[in-house]
């Protein structure tokens, strides 16, 4: 009665009804998605909180996993959240599902005409030298690539991750490292360059060409001054 006297339809009530129901459906379902996700990630331990994971395109360890979404601390301290139904559906690289150990790379590039045995045994030594490097694995080190500008060498070594480790931090120290011995034992680290080479069996020609169009001296004339005398008349 009431809705009759101001004009107002009840249909417009049950459309807006029907769309919020919709919505609230659709909300639902995505948090029902997500608590059951978290269910079978704390169940079937696919990925546990400690765990270094690669999920949406972001490296870091996993700190909590919630009811509707989980943590993601990347190693510069950044929490990423992710909902806990995307690191069941979509493809997550879990890098200590079966144990602590993870393998990492550094790619060196030395220039050619290097001696590749002495840069070989200078890698070597970088990695033995180095404290948190695991020796088993043993680290391997190869001669990779003739690459455009550079003799391409791969070490690749693992280490055992803790909370606490920086991964950065032992990628900067080889380097510095590796930077060092190479400065002493005379070795260069490549850079992009070209080289070019001129064919001196005939000798090079030089031909002098004329402008086609010479360019015209200006010459700067002095104008001369304007006579205000009156003109001398016949009488």
């Amino acid at each position: 009665m009431a809705l009759g006297l101001v004009q107002i339809p009840v249909t417009a009530f049950a459309f807006l009804g029907g769309a919020l129901a919709i919505g609230v459906g659709f909300g639902g379902q995505n948090l029902i998605n997500n608590f059951m996700s978290s269910l079978i990630l704390l169940i079937e331990k696919p990925i546990k909180v400690g765990d270094v994971v690669e999920a949406e395109g972001v490296l870091g360890r996993v700190t909590t996993i919630g009811g509707r979404c989980s943590t993601i601390r990347r190693f510069d301290g950044v929490d990423l959240l992710v909902p806990n139904s995307h690191l069941l559906e979509k493809t997550v690289v879990n890098r200590t599902l079966s144990d602590n150990m993870v393998r990492y790379d550094i790619k060196v590039g030395v220039a050619y005409g290097s001696p590749t045995r002495e840069v070989f045994h200078i890698l070597e030594q970088v990695v033995d030298e180095h404290g948190l490097i695991l020796k088993d694995p043993k680290p391997v080190i190869l001669l990779e690539d003739f690459a455009d500008d550079a003799l391409l060498f791969g070490i690749y070594y693992w280490i055992e991750i803790h909370e606490r480790l920086d991964i950065r931090t032992i990628a900067s120290n080889l380097r510095h490292r590796i930077d060092r011995l190479f400065r002493d034992a005379g070795i260069s680290i490549a850079f992009p360059q070209r080289d070019v080479h001129l064919d001196t069996v005939s000798p090079l020609k030089v031909q002098m060409v004329a402008d086609p169009q010479p360019k015209h001296e200006s010459t700067k004339a002095e104008a001369a001054p304007p006579n205000h005398e009156k003109p001398n008349l016949p009488g």
